[in-house]
């Protein structure tokens, strides 16, 4: 199984961008983590990160027929972009939405999520670990 790993704008600031509400790990110990879960589930994992909306669509399309599942934090443009919204309906991709906090328990605006209506399964306020229970969804569901 492959896994692509998306993350949106400023989840590369992680460990210096509000740590009150993100932590104080940094995206170098996310990777980490990441690739060490994907070896021990023996699963290969591909990581990507952009603050452009286009580079994100444009990963996303070139995923198609190369890759089993998605674990996406869009961050912000998970509340704005029906860009990454299509991108994802057009691939038919098996897709879960990850947040590092509870968008939900957040702003209202927060609460709003263009990539939840075509993701399966939204892992929000597990931290770290929702990419972790994201990964281990979809090789459950889909392996």
């Amino acid at each position: 199984m492959h896994i692509l790993v998306v993350n949106g704008p400023n989840l590369n600031m992680l460990g210096i961008r509000e740590p009150d509400v993100y932590g104080k790990s940094t995206y170098a110990d996310l990777c980490e983590l990441i690739k060490n879960k994907a070896k021990e589930m023996n699963i290969t994992v591909e990581l990507f990160q952009s603050n452009h909306e286009g580079s994100i669509v444009d990963k996303i399309q070139e995923s198609y027929q190369k890759v089993d599942g998605i674990v996406i934090n869009p961050a912000a443009y998970t509340h704005t972009s029906v860009a990454i919204l299509d991108a994802l309906k057009a691939v038919a991709i098996p897709t879960c939405e990850v947040h590092i906090s509870d968008v939900d328990a957040r702003e209202e605006f927060r609460r709003i999520s263009y990539v939840g209506l075509y993701a399966e399964k939204k892992f929000a306020g597990y931290g770290f670990d929702g990419y972790l229970m994201a990964m281990e969804y979809l090789k459950e569901k889909y392996a």
